[in-house]
């Protein structure tokens, strides 16, 4: 039998709160999403993520409830996990978490269990980036027009640029996340956010980007919400047949027109061309970039390229390729899809592809993570592309169900 060896991180998941706002019954954590509990679906994606000792604070009375679901979730790393009681209040389930953990932890991932779809990656990441003396939190840039009111009167805007919404995981070194707690406790001062805790001790908290599937499940929308994006996710059904396919691929295609026009260069499947007039669009104009993107989430049943990264998004500005595809993919793993491979067909006169085709399939495929293709062609002087005034992209693209993932 071979040792696995002792983990130096913790995940603290908070499944204690009562969930009187989303009025289900029961502990909102035990309530279910689909066959499976909002707490099961959380473990499966603390489990997903590197090697780590997990701790479920429970609500009193509901510890078999929640052990239950940590030993369907946990599979070989069932000896990483235990059940502890929670307190009245976030700050004491989070304290009961603490008291349980191993003396070889060094990190300490503090998660709720509410955000049941936080995928995996955002777990790995908030670990790798804690460092000693400062916390990491995940956060969303705010997207929203907000307004300051008082009573029934809008009392004046509020920049929207100076804000994030927080997710979790919370990462901090265990050390001083301990200190920080007894300094609290000695205060009598209660905190909803361990990231403000944490920076009241005197410490300071860096965000990482967070994701759109780890919101809270709160209210009953919020269920909703996490009931269709599981089943979007889900492997499609196959019609009745002797052989039995776990996942079916599926197909997607996108198309993106730009025009040629504004100032610098040409930004073109992910390279700059120097000397190349560019082509003007809410980003960088990279045509190719933004029909892969429409191709995989065309496939993935995710919606289209101005959904995610449109003016109303304003993040986006000037992005470049590797933006795009990277959040694409993204997108695509949370919902559960993988990348099969993708082609691409430019149109245009100019600029002469050829010589950097291989350039432009290596950058593509590095960043999705799939085998791009990339080919280019002239219309024999027809059309709006043939005239030279820009230039015409067509993708197709295959992603297939992550069905390793959801079972």
């Amino acid at each position: 039998m071979t040792l696995l060896p002792v983990p130096d991180t913790a995940i603290i998941v908070v499944a204690a709160g009562s969930g009187t706002r989303l009025d289900a019954g029961a502990p909102k954590a035990l309530v279910g999403i689909d066959a499976h509990s909002i707490l099961r679906h959380a473990l499966d994606g603390v489990f997903a993520a590197e090697p780590a000792q997990v701790i479920v604070v429970a609500p009193a009375g509901y510890e078999g409830d929640a052990l239950a679901e940590l030993d369907a979730a946990a599979g070989d790393r069932r000896d990483l996990g235990r059940v502890v009681v929670g307190g009245a209040t976030r700050q004491q389930s989070v304290a009961a978490g603490l008291a349980a953990l191993w003396g070889d932890v060094k990190t300490v991932l503090v998660h709720d269990a509410a955000r049941a779809l936080t995928p995996p990656a955002q777990i790995d990441a908030v670990a790798r980036a804690v460092v000693p003396g400062e916390g990491v939190i995940p956060v969303l840039a705010v997207v929203d027009t907000l307004k300051k009111v008082a009573g029934g009167a809008v009392v004046s805007a509020v920049d929207r640029s100076e804000l994030a919404a927080a997710q979790t995981p919370q990462g901090f070194p265990r050390a001083e996340l301990e200190a920080a707690y007894d300094a609290a406790l000695t205060a009598g001062i209660e905190y909803t956010d361990d990231a403000a805790l944490f920076a009241a001790a005197g410490h300071r908290v860096r965000h990482i980007e967070g994701s759109s599937r780890a919101f809270k499940i709160t209210t009953p929308g919020d269920l909703e919400r996490a009931r269709h994006l599981l089943e979007a996710s889900a492997p499609m059904a196959r019609p009745t047949s002797s052989v039995d396919i776990p996942g079916i691929p599926r197909v997607g295609i996108g198309t993106d027109v730009h025009a040629f026009g504004g100032d610098g260069n040409l930004w073109l499947a992910g390279l700059e061309w120097p000397g190349e007039q560019p082509l003007s669009g809410h980003s960088d104009g990279d045509a190719v970039a933004h029909a892969v993107v429409d191709a995989l989430l065309g496939a993935a049943g995710l919606g289209d390229i101005g959904e995610h990264f449109g003016t109303s998004h304003p993040e986006y500005a000037g992005a470049h390729a590797d933006v795009f595809l990277a959040r694409t993919r993204e997108l695509l793993a949370e919902s559960g899809f993988v990348i099969g491979n993708v082609s691409v067909q430019l149109q245009g006169n100019r600029p002469r592809f050829s010589p950097r085709r291989h350039e432009a399939e290596a950058f593509l495929s590095a960043v999705l993570d799939a085998p791009v293709s990339v080919t280019a062609t002239t219309t024999d002087g027809l059309g709006f592309s043939g005239r030279g005034e820009g230039i015409a992209v067509t993708a197709i693209a295959l992603v297939v169900p992550d069905v390793a993932r959801s079972t």
